[in-house]
């Protein structure tokens, strides 16, 4: 297997690049599905943030509230590192499961915005970063999902830096261009990907 760490900050353009690649051939893993899937209702994720949280998060079917309790760790550094705590390894042990059970030849991305900062620990091939100016980024949070300028922000300020994600990555992609440029820098580098997964296997 040939493994690709997709990161980037919030509105960067990672699900982009991500579906192009897989419109080439590659299988994704999309880091954030998985923290949605281990606090679904009555799992061990869901039971142990209801516990350090509270039950005003959930609704009587044992949903959880993301919206309001993202409102609340994004505001406070100190609950955003419990949270944390209790995401990161229950998604980082079901990244890991799903890994090994993909065959052998397979081009598989893990998309993951907080790379750098969940400390992940995957043997990666390549790690790809794609970035663009945090006015832009804010710009799409406002236009795409509804974000105030502030709510945009907070979020931007609570992830790595580009400078320490460019630090993990092996290479770096320009999202603040045309479509089209930024699927070609993709396509150019997915060829380079093919042949070293070609080499490897």
């Amino acid at each position: 297997m040939y493994l690709i760490g997709l990161t980037g900050g919030i509105a960067a353009g990672k699900t982009t690049v991500a579906k192009h690649w897989v419109s080439r051939g590659a299988i994704e893993i999309d880091a954030d599905q998985l923290a949605r899937e281990v606090v679904l209702p009555n799992t061990p994720g869901a039971l142990r943030v209801r516990e350090v949280f509270g039950d005003s998060f959930f609704d009587h079917d044992g949903n959880l509230d993301r919206k309001a309790l993202g409102k609340l760790v994004f505001g406070s550094k100190e609950d955003l590192a419990k949270l944390e705590t209790i995401v990161h390894p229950l998604v980082q042990a079901r990244t890991r499961e799903l890994l090994s059970a993909l065959p052998a030849g397979t081009i598989a991305i893990y998309t993951v915005p907080l790379l750098v900062e969940a400390s992940v620990a995957l043997d990666f091939d390549v790690v790809v970063t794609v970035e663009a100016p945090e006015a832009e980024r804010v710009k799409r949070l406002m236009q795409s999902r509804g974000y105030s300028e502030m709510e945009a922000k907070s979020r931007i300020a609570n992830q790595a830096s580009p400078i320490e994600r460019a630090a993990r990555a092996d290479f770096i992609l320009n999202s603040n261009q045309d479509i089209l440029l930024l699927l070609r820098d993709a396509d150019a580098l997915w060829e380079k990907f093919l042949l070293a997964s070609k080499e490897k296997n």
